[in-house]
């Protein structure tokens, strides 16, 4: 599977200067022991050394794992770990299979079935503009008004952050540009982007877009009269028993021991205030809040796989329209590769004629992967950092579980789901 690739983003962007920030450890010598929590069934070490070695090959120092086949989950593993200071002193903890993780973009597909599951209960035309949804203006580039729900979620919408600044990481553009103080907020954001010229017409070719996930959270905001995270909490998450999972915040300070610390050689000036501070790049040197429907999520990989259930047959959360309407072909077909985006995932057919369908996610601090492939089988990978200049690709984290999947010759049978839900 070829992965939706964001390695790079914001690696050598402005003001992002190399140094020594928050969680950087001396490197681990490749013979060392890696403290583990959880379960591997013996059948499974495949999964396992190939994540030891994948972890110790990149230095990474919280990591998970989990794996399921056929709705139930089969292994869950915590890799390292983290220390905090409290009121009461250092606090070292191991990562635990249920441990919290920024999961970056694997946000999209959470915010696709939202919108979905609203259309599915008649609260949203998926035809709808965004401008009459959000009431935004079309004075700056009259085809704005051509931007409508679906294409936001196929990102069709028209904005090419290779051409023009990627609006969820241009947080002191966009305040020096509106006169106001940091840190933005959602409107700023929109109001400065809506005053721009789109990059292409919309809907003539598919381009990643931060910004069009950010306002399908704003809809689903607008048309559900609750905020996005309370949405997609109660009509999403507690029906599929997933009681964890819950949107992040900027500063260590902010953070609780579930989840775990990030780690980036890379500092910025603080975006949460006009000091001009320079801080750890995943503390502060972008605005977590305002990535919720992006971006935001925490969440650890058995909760992920977990949700990947949702989407593998009609139930409770999604009857069958949407969950075809989700992996459907967008108007421009597929891409080059033979892949297409959905609603939050990249889409291909398999070798046994149904659909693969996965997403990564990448921020400083974090690097995420998650695939459904085919014979029911899924997995999902986070690392509490991602590629960063002189480090090992992290991408060839898709095709190493896929030759993992391989070593197993009889999956077993126990389904631990009881054992984190």
């Amino acid at each position: 599977m070829t992965t939706l690739s964001r390695r790079r983003l914001l690696q050598t962007g402005a003001a992002a200067v190399p140094a020594i920030a928050l969680g950087t450890r001396p490197a681990r010598a490749a013979s060392s022991s890696l403290p583990v929590t959880g379960v591997v069934p013996s059948s499974m070490a495949g999964f396992d050394q190939a994540m030891q070695k994948y972890i110790t090959e990149r230095d990474i120092g919280c990591a998970q794992l989990a794996v399921a086949k056929n709705g139930k989950i089969l292994l869950a593993r915590g890799y390292g770990t983290y220390s905090k200071t409290t009121a009461t002193g250092r606090v070292f903890a191991r990562v635990q299979p249920t441990s919290l993780f920024r999961i970056a973009s694997l946000s999209k597909n959470i915010t696709g079935a939202a919108i979905a599951r609203l259309a599915q209960d008649g609260k949203l035309s998926l035809t709808a503009p965004v401008t009459s949804l959000l009431g935004l203006s079309t004075a700056a580039d009259p085809r704005l008004a051509q931007v409508t729900v679906t294409r936001l979620l196929q990102h069709l919408g028209g904005w090419d952050r290779g051409v023009s600044p990627d609006q969820l990481w241009a947080d002191h553009t966009i305040a020096a540009s509106l006169g106001v103080s940091l840190p933005i907020d959602h409107a700023d954001i929109i109001k400065w982007a809506t005053a721009r010229k789109l990059d292409f017409d919309p809907g003539t070719k598919s381009v990643y877009s931060n910004y069009g996930y950010m306002l399908l959270g704003r809809i689903i905001e607008k048309v559900s009269g609750m905020s996005y995270e309370a949405y997609v909490k109660q009509n999403l998450l507690a029906p599929a028993g997933i009681t964890r999972m819950k949107l992040g915040r900027s500063r260590l300070a902010e953070t609780g021991m579930s989840e775990v610390t990030y780690t980036s050689k890379f500092t910025n000036k603080t975006v949460l205030d006009d000091s001009g501070t320079v801080v750890p790049y995943p503390y502060g040197g972008f605005n977590m809040p305002n990535q919720d429907a992006n971006g935001g999520w925490l969440a650890s990989a058995v909760d992920m796989v977990k949700w990947g259930f949702v989407f593998d047959k009609a139930g409770t959360v999604l009857n069958g329209t949407s969950i075809s309407r989700i992996f459907a072909k967008p108007e421009i077909g597929m891409n080059s590769n033979g892949s297409w985006y959905g609603f939050g995932w990249s889409v291909r057919n398999n070798n046994v004629g149904t659909l693969n369908t996965w997403h990564n996610g990448s921020m400083p601090g974090t690097f995420s992967f998650f695939a459904r492939i085919q014979n029911g089988v899924s997995y999902c990978a986070i690392f509490n950092r991602r590629e960063e200049t002189g480090s090992p690709d992290f991408d060839s984290i898709d095709p190493i579980l896929g030759q993992a999947t391989g070593t197993v010759t009889t999956w077993p049978t126990t389904d631990l789901s009881p054992k984190y839900f």
